[in-house]
C-alpha cells in the first residue's frame, strides 16, 4: 500500500524535472541563437540560424533541399505547399519563407520576438525543427 503513494511522488517528481529540463533546453536554444543576448529571438536571428542549417543540410551545394536532405523537417504536404514551382525542392528563399510563416505562428502576441514559452508551443517546436 505504501508503494502506490510513493510511485505517485516519483512520477510527479519526474514530470517536474522533465518540465524543468524542457524549459532549460529552450533557454539554451535562445542563448545559442541570440547574439544580442536579450533573451528572445527575433525573425532576423531565426532566419540566420535557419540559413546556416540550410547550408549544412545541402551537402551537394546545389542551393536546394529535397525531401531526403530535409530529413523529416517538413512533411511531404508541407514541402509541396512551400514549393511554388513544384520541382520537389526548396531554394533557400523558399525555405526561409516557411521559417517566416512558422515564426509568425509561434508569435501569437505579435511582439516580433519569441521567448522560451513561445518556443515550447507546437508552433515554436515546428519552427525549431527548421533552425537546428
Amino acid at each position: 500500500m505504501i508503494l502506490r503513494p510513493l510511485a505517485g511522488l516519483v512520477l510527479a517528481a519526474a514530470m517536474t524535472l522533465s518540465g524543468a529540463a524542457f524549459a532549460a533546453s529552450h533557454n539554451n536554444t535562445i542563448k545559442m541563437f541570440d547574439p544580442d543576448n536579450d533573451g528572445t529571438l527575433d525573425l532576423s536571428e531565426v532566419k540566420n540560424a535557419a540559413s546556416a542549417l540550410f547550408d549544412k543540410l545541402d551537402p551537394d551545394k546545389d542551393g536546394t533541399l529535397d525531401a531526403r536532405e530535409l530529413r523529416g523537417r517538413l512533411s511531404k504536404k508541407e514541402l509541396a505547399a512551400a514549393d511554388p514551382d513544384h520541382d520537389g525542392t526548396l531554394t533557400k528563399d523558399e525555405y526561409l519563407a516557411v521559417v517566416a510563416q512558422r515564426f509568425s505562428a509561434a508569435n501569437p502576441d505579435n511582439d516580433g520576438t519569441l521567448d522560451a514559452k513561445e518556443l515550447k508551443s507546437p508552433a515554436g517546436r515546428a519552427l525549431l525543427r527548421l533552425m537546428k
